[in-house]
C-alpha cells in the first residue's frame, strides 16, 4: 500500500510539473503573436492615414449637409477627437504615439458603432432601488454576442478589428482581402480571399476599415456579403475612422441601407 501511495504521488508530481511546464508556452507564442500582428496592422494603418492626410487638397466646406453625402451616416460626437485628430495628424508624430492615439480614436468610435445596434429595456436593481435601462446585443454579460460579428477588410481593418474584440472578447470574425487590381487601367478592387463564420446570414456585421477614400474597397466587401453569404445589408455597420465624400457619395448611390459610423468625415483626397 506504500508502495502505491509512493507510485501515485509521484505521478500526480508529474502531472502537475507538466502542467505547469507546457501550458504558458503556447499561451505566450499566442500573446506574442497576436502582439505582432496587431503592430503589423496599426503599421499599415499608420501608412494609408499619414499618406491620405498629407495628400489632402481641398477641405470640406463648413456649410456642407451631410445627409446629401449618405443617409444613413452617423458622425461620432466625442469632443475628444479634435485633439486625437490633430495627433494622428501630425506628420512628425512618431508612429508609437500614432498607435497610441490611433487605439484611443478607434476605442470611442467602436463604442459609438455598438450604440447604433437594437437595444432592449432593462430593469437593474441598485443599491438605493430599481433603474430602467437598456441592454445592447453587444452586452459582454449577454448570450446575444452570437448575434454579432465583426470582419475586417484585410489588413488596415484588423487595427480596427481588434479593438473591437477588446471590447467584445468572444464576437465572431470574418475576413475579406481586397486590393487594386494593378494590372487594370481603373485599377478597381479586386478580392483575393474571404471567409466567414458560420450562420453570418443571420448575423448584424460590423465592417471595419480605418478608411474610406474613393468607396472601391468598401462596395466590393458590401457586394462579397451580400452575394456570397447573404447578408442582409440593412444588418451592416461599416465602421470607418475616415471618411471622405467621394467615397460617402458612391456608398450613397450603391448601398444607401448600409448604416456608416465614421469618427471624422474629412477633405477630399487626392
Amino acid at each position: 500500500l506504500s508502495t502505491q501511495n509512493q507510485q501515485q504521488q509521484q505521478q500526480h508530481t508529474h502531472d502537475h510539473h507538466t502542467l505547469l511546464y507546457v501550458h504558458p508556452k503556447p499561451t505566450h507564442a499566442r500573446q506574442k503573436q497576436q502582439q505582432q500582428k496587431t503592430r503589423s496592422s496599426f503599421s499599415h494603418s499608420h501608412t494609408q492615414i499619414k499618406n491620405m492626410m498629407t495628400s489632402a487638397a481641398t477641405p470640406i466646406p463648413t456649410n456642407v449637409n451631410l445627409e446629401n453625402l449618405h443617409p444613413n451616416l452617423v458622425v461620432c460626437p466625442s469632443k475628444a477627437f479634435a485633439s486625437l485628430f490633430t495627433k494622428i495628424r501630425d506628420k512628425t508624430t512618431p508612429p508609437g504615439e500614432f498607435v497610441h492615439y490611433a487605439k484611443r480614436i478607434m476605442h470611442l468610435l467602436a463604442e459609438d458603432a455598438l450604440a447604433e445596434l437594437p437595444t432592449s429595456p432593462l430593469t437593474i436593481t441598485t443599491p438605493c432601488g430599481p433603474f430602467v435601462g437598456t441592454q445592447s446585443s453587444s452586452s459582454s454579460s449577454s448570450n446575444d454576442n452570437n448575434e454579432l460579428c465583426a470582419v475586417s477588410i484585410i489588413r488596415a481593418g484588423d487595427s480596427l478589428l481588434e479593438v473591437m474584440r477588446d471590447i467584445l472578447p468572444d464576437v465572431p470574425v470574418g475576413k475579406i482581402l481586397i486590393q487594386r487590381d494593378e494590372s487594370s487601367s481603373e485599377k478597381e478592387a479586386k478580392l483575393y480571399y474571404s471567409k466567414m463564420p458560420p450562420h453570418v446570414s443571420s448575423k448584424r456585421v460590423l465592417l471595419c476599415d480605418p478608411m474610406l477614400a474613393t468607396g472601391g474597397s468598401a462596395c466590393e466587401a458590401l457586394k462579397v456579403l451580400k452575394e456570397t453569404y447573404g447578408v442582409n445589408l440593412e444588418n451592416v455597420i461599416f465602421v470607418n475612422v475616415i471618411s471622405c465624400p467621394e467615397g460617402l457619395k458612391k456608398l450613397a448611390a450603391v448601398y444607401p441601407m448600409v448604416k456608416i459610423v465614421t469618427a471624422l468625415v474629412g477633405p477630399i483626397f487626392n
